[in-house]
């Protein structure tokens, strides 16, 4: 379990994660470990150790990242299903990219026991797949309480047989579309995709107005350091796991990524080498006050979407404001590099730091390559993230 790094190359574990064991138990088959980033800290698909992910539909472009393997053996029909992390949008961005259904739930919903930590306070796993009913079958069957083994979830969850509650009718669902999430794309082929895509929620009976959340945008800022000195204190600090957190350590995981990370540092992503950098900057400079503010600010963000989706039933916008991006060319500088591997965070960082569950789903092309539209949803409704994602597949899938 290499996790996209020179830091575990040779690591094996001694126990499956949880939701591994879930599927196993419900007649799933593992084929095996997709590829994904340099320990998951990059948004596009170029900063594997191996080699980098391609997209399905232009060998030239990036799948996005960091569960980019997954996104693009889902999307080529290699695999049926796919689990992948998520804590700045590495689930939505390469299914944006890769034209499939990839699916955040909510911080909690699906137990992380057993999964390489980023930061506890931000991470997600959940299913990648091709349509809606996939997604909702592979999680009814990982969520649900792990017996207090991960201490993001409440021991009273209730688990609804998702893929027997999707209807193609959303007579009554209203959704919010979020002026502040087209900040970047206005009148480009992603804005006009997403805008002509609207018109499937209408057919399919829903109502559908346009939102403004200003603070969406001012969320990017908020999320950044906590993702990436929470990521510095937990990963790199830490090997992975969150001193003093009380839920289940994997101790092997924690020795084979500790004696990596100071014996192959050099090795890893310029993407990891800047987060690890930025990390210890801000402690040594500010004491992580950076972090403590975003925290402290996350509550607000937070409040801003659950005022919203107290009038609608899911709020949506782009899941990444550009069309799939050119890898980068052999040479590029690393100031390149870096902009490349955070160039598809603008819309879904957001919402691992407010922990809402959040889709993608391809709402059409663009110039041959696949949008993704993020249907956006109340903590813990799945259900209704989902009905919204399958009638709006119904509708696409008739044209």
């Amino acid at each position: 379990m290499m996790n996209g790094s020179r830091v575990l190359e040779g690591y094996m574990p001694e126990f499956d994660a949880t939701v591994v064991t879930r599927i196993l138990d419900a007649g799933g088959r593992i084929l095996g470990k997709t590829a994904v980033e340099d320990l998951c800290i990059s948004g596009s698909s170029f900063t594997s150790s191996k080699m980098p992910v391609l997209n399905p539909y232009d060998a030239t472009l990036s799948t996005a990242g960091s569960s980019a393997g997954s996104g693009a053996l889902v999307a080529g029909g290699q695999i049926d299903m796919a689990l992948g992390g998520d804590q700045g949008g590495s689930i939505r961005l390469p299914a944006s990219w890769c034209g499939i259904v990839g699916l955040k739930p909510t911080w909690g919903l699906v137990p992380y026991t057993g999964i390489s930590v980023i930061h506890p306070c931000i991470d997600h796993t959940g299913p990648m797949t091709r349509t809606v009913e996939d997604c909702a079958l592979m999680l009814e069957v990982i969520a649900g309480y792990d017996d207090g083994l991960d201490p993001r979830q409440p021991p009273n969850i209730v688990v609804p047989e998702y893929s027997k509650l999707l209807n193609a009718e959303l007579t009554g669902m209203k959704v919010g579309v979020v002026k502040e999430g087209f900040d970047k794309c206005q009148n480009t082929a992603v804005d006009s995709t997403i805008r002509s895509a609207m018109n499937y929620f209408k057919s399919a009976g829903a109502s559908v107005e346009d939102v403004s959340i200003p603070m969406h945008i001012t969320g990017r800022n908020i999320a950044a350091p906590i993702i990436f000195e929470g990521c510095y204190e937990t990963m790199v600090q830490g090997g992975a796991v969150a001193f003093g957190f009380p839920g289940f350590y994997p101790t092997t995981m924690q020795q084979a990524t500790a004696r990596g990370i100071r014996t192959h540092l050099s090795d890893v992503s310029d993407t990891l080498k800047m987060a690890a950098l930025l990390g210890e900057y801000t402690k040594q400079r500010y004491n992580h006050i950076h972090y403590a503010r975003a925290m402290n600010c996350a509550r607000l963000l937070r409040k801003a979407y659950d005022d919203a989706l107290a009038n609608y039933d899911v709020l949506v916008m782009p899941t990444i404001q550009k069309l799939p991006q050119k890898l980068p060319a052999k040479g590029s500088s690393i100031k390149e590099k870096i902009e490349k591997s955070n160039e598809t965070l603008s819309n879904t960082a957001q919402f691992d730091v407010t922990h809402h569950p959040a889709l993608s789903i391809n709402a059409g092309f663009a110039d041959g390559l696949p949008v993704g539209l993020m249907i956006v949803g109340k903590h813990f409704d799945e259900t209704t993230v989902l009905k919204a994602a399958y009638g709006f597949e119904k509708k696409r899938d008739e044209k």
